[in-house]
C-alpha cells in the first residue's frame, strides 16, 4: 500500500501535533513534517514533494490562503486542505479560489477528519447539491495561459530525463531522489503543460529544446 505523504502547516505547536495524531490513527497516512509558516511550507513543499498539505488559515505574515495560492502555482498536483475553526462560507469559497480541495473544521471528531482525507486523496469528496451549485456559481474557469506556469529547474531535468527514454526508477537514481518524488514532480509537470502522457512529454521536450541535452548525458538512449 503507497502511502499518503502529508505536510502540516500551523504556527501553532499543539495544533500540529493534534493533527500529527489524527493522522497517525491511519496507516494510510505518513506526516513527513510539520512547519510553522507559510514560508517555511513553500520550501519544503519543493524539497519533499508531499501528496497532502494540512494549512491553517490565520497564520502571522503569509496566512494559509496565500500560501495555498502560492504553493498551487508551483505545484499545482499537491492536494491541500485549509483547516480554521471559522465556518464562514466565504472563507470556504476563498480557499477553493485559492486551488485548495477541501475545508476542515478544527472542532470536527478525528474519525470525520480521516473519512473526510480519504475521500479528499481518493478524488471522491461528497458536496451537497446546493453547495456544488454555488461553488460552480462563484469559480471562473482558469484560463489556459494562467495554468501554463514555467517549469522549475528540476522539472526541466526530469522532462529531458523522461524524453530520454528513461524509467522512473532510472530518473531516481539519476537525481538522487526517491521514485515517489519522481512520480510527484512528473504529475505537476502534466498538470502545469496540460499534457496526459510520457509521449506527448517527449514530443514537448523536442520541442522546447529539452532533449537534446539531456540525450548527451544518457548517450546508450534513443
Amino acid at each position: 500500500m503507497e502511502r499518503c505523504r502529508v505536510l502540516i502547516v500551523d504556527d501553532h505547536a499543539h495544533a500540529r501535533e493534534a493533527m500529527s495524531e489524527i493522522l497517525a490513527l491511519d496507516e494510510r497516512f505518513e506526516v513527513i513534517g510539520a512547519v510553522a509558516s507559510g514560508a517555511e511550507a513553500i520550501v519544503w513543499t519543493g524539497q519533499w514533494m508531499p501528496d497532502l498539505i494540512l494549512i491553517d488559515i490565520e497564520m502571522p505574515g503569509m496566512d494559509g490562503l496565500e500560501t495555498t495560492r502560492r504553493i498551487k502555482l508551483e505545484y499545482p498536483y499537491v492536494r491541500i486542505v485549509i483547516v480554521t475553526v471559522s465556518d464562514e462560507i466565504s472563507h470556504l469559497f476563498e480557499a477553493l479560489k485559492q486551488g485548495a480541495q477541501g475545508y476542515l473544521l478544527k472542532n470536527l471528531a478525528p474519525s470525520t477528519w480521516i473519512e473526510y482525507l480519504q475521500a479528499i486523496v481518493s478524488e471522491e469528496v461528497p458536496l451537497s447539491r446546493e453547495l456544488a451549485f454555488q461553488i460552480l456559481k462563484e469559480f471562473a474557469v482558469p484560463s489556459v495561459k494562467e495554468e501554463r506556469e514555467a517549469l522549475t529547474a528540476r522539472e526541466k531535468e526530469i522532462l529531458g530525463c523522461v524524453s530520454s527514454g528513461s524509467t522512473n526508477k532510472e530518473i531516481a537514481a539519476t537525481l538522487g531522489i526517491s521514485e515517489h518524488t519522481v512520480k510527484n514532480h512528473l504529475k505537476n509537470i502534466l498538470q502545469k503543460l496540460q499534457l496526459q502522457n510520457r509521449t506527448q512529454l517527449t514530443r514537448y521536450a523536442f520541442e522546447q529544446g529539452l532533449a537534446s541535452r539531456r540525450e548527451r548525458d544518457f548517450p546508450g538512449k534513443r
